[in-house]
């Protein structure tokens, strides 16, 4: 008995619900990606053979450029807004909720803090312009000295977020001194661990490091 042959139909496939679901990701990322801010000035770390990776979150920024000048950031919108509240209120500076809610959504700061107000002040787009000419935060080797403005401001991130992680960006032409200035201000606060930003390189065969990495590595 003969079999009754279907006929072949070519087979299609509906892309719409696909592209439907792919513009709508494509949409979400868009609106979730959180951009990195733009940072004050450019520092060109020094190399280093550590791998260590940085934290992701709860991060004090402290960076210093070629011209010794400290610039101060924390991540997270809410712990910049805390910082403001505590600092104004301990340094009383008479900042508005205009002038806070500026300092929440600003990247860093790299200003004395009887310029602070003013800068605050002025619209968002010149803040660019006024931080290239910023002197820099005021600091000095001991943590309770009176023009040791980097004190205070490390003193309020702490207090506002204990869990903040403090990292120093320090570009490798930039002086000792400076340098030395942000780990003397954090042993006055009793703070010994920190993280050194550094660019990675490779090790170096022959060095103890080398053999280290390479223990149990079949050549």
């Amino acid at each position: 008995m003969g079999h009754a042959k279907l006929p072949r139909k070519s087979t299609h496939i509906d892309m719409t619900a696909m592209c439907d679901v792919a513009f709508l990701l494509l949409t979400f990322f868009m609106l979730a990606t959180k951009f990195k801010p733009e940072e004050p000035v450019v520092v060109k770390t020094p190399s280093s053979i550590s791998s260590i990776q940085l934290p992701d979150k709860d991060i004090m920024l402290l960076t210093v450029d070629t011209k010794g000048r400290i610039f101060f950031a924390i991540d997270n919108k809410v712990n910049r807004k805390a910082l403001i509240e505590d600092i104004n209120a301990v340094k009383s500076l008479n900042l508005s909720e205009t002038e806070k809610n500026a300092f929440a959504i600003d990247a860093s700061i790299g200003i004395p803090l009887n310029q602070l107000k003013s800068y605050l002040a002025a619209p968002p787009q010149q803040h660019s312009a006024l931080e290239a000419s910023a002197p820099g935060i005021p600091a000095d080797t001991n943590a309770l000295a009176p023009n040791n403005e980097l004190a205070d401001w490390i003193k309020s991130a702490r207090n506002s977020n204990p869990k903040l992680r403090i990292c120093i960006k320090a570009d490798g032409d930039a002086s000792y001194p400076s340098v030395s200035k942000i780990i003397k201000t954090l042993e006055g606060w009793k703070i010994f661990k920190f993280n050194l930003i550094t660019n990675l390189k490779a090790i170096p065969p022959g060095t103890a490091a080398f053999t280290e990495a390479n223990a149990g590595v079949k050549p």
